[in-house]
């Protein structure tokens, strides 16, 4: 019998809390479910309101992964759901609210994963997201190249612009938007990916097509697509060592760029409570009302 727990006024069974997920760092499940009820009060705001996509690993990154967008068989009746239009029909997806959501979520050992929009408003973007990807031998140092870049082309079209690590080699940039119908938003990022292969040639690729990405930053520009996810700021990754998709600062991300330091952009879930302590949440102006900058005209 999984021992039970009560979070707000909610009972919850943890399973398995000794098992290790983490086989490089020997970070088990009991520490998972601890980590997340650390930054839960930055979390929870990032996923409020949105459908999450659960990207699942129950035996730990090396084991089996499988994607779900549906409540799996036992969600408990009070967790919250929200119709989610797909081309397929309507569904069901979960809305995780609360902290008894996020914990009895978390012991199911996921990565989170969120689209753009909320569902009271399903298909208006509320940001704008860009998803560099490097290729091998490139890395996050690269990325940072032409997330500066990039950073300075949005600033011209009056954005105000944010980002945070992927959790795994990349990064993923974040734009507040005045709410605007994801096709044209996903039409103006990719708008923003060509320009920056053809200013930065030797360093980005706005297509997916694996033979052009060795030694480049892919600019994925789909993921502000309606029916696409991106990894939830704070979410840990299925990676070898409990990475975390964690928010940084533009200071971080040029000293990144000019020393060529990898590593100081590589974030593991017990630095998390730290940083939370030290800066607060970097994306935290995502969230607030009035800060979005509206898309430009077309053409």
């Amino acid at each position: 019998m999984p021992p039970i727990t009560e979070v707000e006024g909610r009972r919850i069974a943890l399973s398995n809390l000794d098992k290790v997920l983490y086989p490089a760092s020997g970070f088990t499940k009991g520490e998972v479910l601890h980590y997340y009820a650390t930054v839960a009060e930055a979390l929870l705001p990032h996923l409020r309101d949105r459908p999450v996509s659960f990207l699942r690993f129950p035996d730990g990154p090396e084991g089996e992964r499988f994607f779900t967008k549906n409540p799996p068989p036992g969600t408990p009746t009070w967790v919250r759901t929200a119709e989610v239009r797909r081309s397929d029909g309507v569904s069901r997806q979960i809305l995780v609210q609360d902290l008894a959501t996020l914990m009895w979520a978390a012991n199911l050992v996921t990565e989170f994963h969120t689209p753009q929009w909320r569902t009271d408003a399903p298909g208006l973007a509320d940001r704008l997201v860009l998803d560099l990807d490097p290729g091998p031998p490139a890395g996050v140092v690269e990325a940072c190249e032409a997330a500066l870049w990039l950073r300075e082309r949005l600033v011209g079209d009056g954005f105000e612009v944010y980002v945070k690590t992927s959790g795994s080699k990349g990064l993923h940039l974040l734009v507040p938007l005045r709410p605007a119908p994801s096709a044209e938003v996903t039409a103006y990022a990719k708008g923003l990916a060509v320009a920056a292969e053809r200013e930065l040639p030797g360093l980005v690729v706005h297509r997916m097509t694996r033979s052009l990405r060795p030694g480049k930053v892919f600019v994925d520009f789909s993921q502000n697509a309606a029916a696409k996810t991106t990894a939830t700021p704070y979410t840990l990754r299925a990676r070898a060592e409990p990475t975390v998709s964690m928010p940084v600062d533009w200071d971080e991300v040029a000293a990144c760029a000019e020393r060529r330091e990898a590593g100081a952009l590589v974030f593991l879930a017990p630095e998390v409570g730290g940083r939370l302590e030290r800066y607060g949440d970097l994306l935290g102006p995502l969230l607030e009302a009035g800060r979005g900058g509206a898309l430009p005209p077309a053409g």
